[in-house]
């Protein structure tokens, strides 16, 4: 299963970094939605694998950063979740409160399909404004995607 998730984890980098190169040569077309949504899911995938981590969860869910900021958190957030695919067991369960306050616990694997599935959902949201900007969306399938 480990080696799945971090199959998962290169395609989920590879499809950012794709979407990424698509804002940074456009970035007069792209709209600001389109950022907001790509810091979104950057800011989702760092908060989930920091609360794996038991580290102080630190960006805002919204918050927008520039283009190279992008490049460098998504960076990161890769190379910390195979750190985590390697240290933690699948089965592990991580609690945390949830936003009101709560208790939560689910396990590793259920976080890395969250993080996996959230950023699918909102490169979804992206694809159509690049479509409404009259950019041509990134093919971010994974069973499209294959290693450059």
């Amino acid at each position: 299963m480990k080696t799945f998730f971090k199959e998962l984890f290169e395609y989920n980098h590879g499809v950012n970094q794709q979407i990424w190169n698509v804002l940074h040569a456009n970035a007069d077309k792209a709209s600001e939605k389109a950022l907001k949504l790509y810091c979104h899911i950057l800011n989702g995938h760092q908060a989930w694998n920091n609360r794996i981590a038991a580290r102080d969860v630190v960006p805002g869910i919204w918050d927008v950063h520039t283009l190279q900021q992008c490049l460098d958190i998504d960076k990161i957030n890769y190379e910390h979740s195979l750190s985590i695919i390697d240290q933690y067991e699948m089965n592990d369960i991580i609690r945390h409160p949830k936003i009101k306050g709560k208790p939560f616990g689910k396990k590793v694997s259920e976080i890395l399909f969250h993080i996996i599935n959230h950023s699918t959902y909102h490169r979804a949201q992206i694809a159509t404004e690049f479509r409404q900007g009259a950019l041509e969306p990134v093919m971010t399938d994974f069973i499209f995607y294959e290693k450059d």
